[in-house]
C-alpha cells in the first residue's frame, strides 16, 4: 500500500510538471539567416528562390515580383494565451525577368492588443424559460373558414 502510495504521488507530480511545460508552433515561413546567405542578388531567379527558400508566404497584392516570407514561432504556457517569440518578415523584390534584385528584412512594430473575452452586449427581450414556452398562446389566427 505504501509503494501504490508513492507510486500514485511520482505518476501525478509528473503530470503536474508535464501539463506546465511550453509548447512551441512555428507559423508561416520562419526564414534562418543560413538561408538567406545562399541567396544571392543578380544571380538567383525566381525558380531558384523557391528551391532555395520555399514558396513565399505571400506577394505584394499590385506586385507579382515582389514575395514576402513571414513567419513567427510562438510559446504557450498552460493555459495562458501564446506569446510571439521570434518573429521575422522578409522581403525580395525581382525585376521584370525574374531575377532577384534586392531582398530586406521588414521591421514588423508589433502592437500588443489585449484579447477582451466579455460578450458584446446585444438588444432584445431578455425571456424566461416560461415566458418562451407559453408565449404564444393565444396568437394563432382563427378563422371560421375553411
Amino acid at each position: 500500500m505504501k509503494n501504490f502510495k508513492l507510486l500514485t504521488c511520482a505518476a501525478f507530480t509528473a503530470f503536474a510538471v508535464a501539463s506546465c511545460s511550453p509548447t512551441h508552433q512555428i507559423r508561416g515561413n520562419l526564414l534562418q539567416d543560413y538561408q538567406l546567405a545562399e541567396v544571392q542578388t543578380g544571380i538567383d531567379t525566381q525558380s531558384d528562390v523557391l528551391k532555395k527558400l520555399g514558396s513565399p508566404t505571400t506577394k505584394a497584392p499590385f506586385d507579382d515580383n515582389i514575395w514576402y516570407y513571414i513567419g513567427q514561432e510562438t510559446e504557450k504556457k498552460g493555459i495562458l494565451d501564446p506569446k510571439v517569440t521570434d518573429e521575422r518578415i522578409v522581403a525580395l523584390s525581382f525585376n521584370e525577368e525574374g531575377v532577384l534584385q534586392d531582398f530586406r528584412e521588414v521591421d514588423s512594430e508589433r502592437i500588443e492588443l489585449p484579447y477582451e473575452r466579455s460578450k458584446t452586449p446585444t438588444s432584445g427581450n431578455e425571456l424566461t424559460i416560461l415566458q418562451q414556452l407559453l408565449g404564444n398562446l393565444g396568437r394563432f389566427n382563427t378563422t371560421g373558414e375553411e
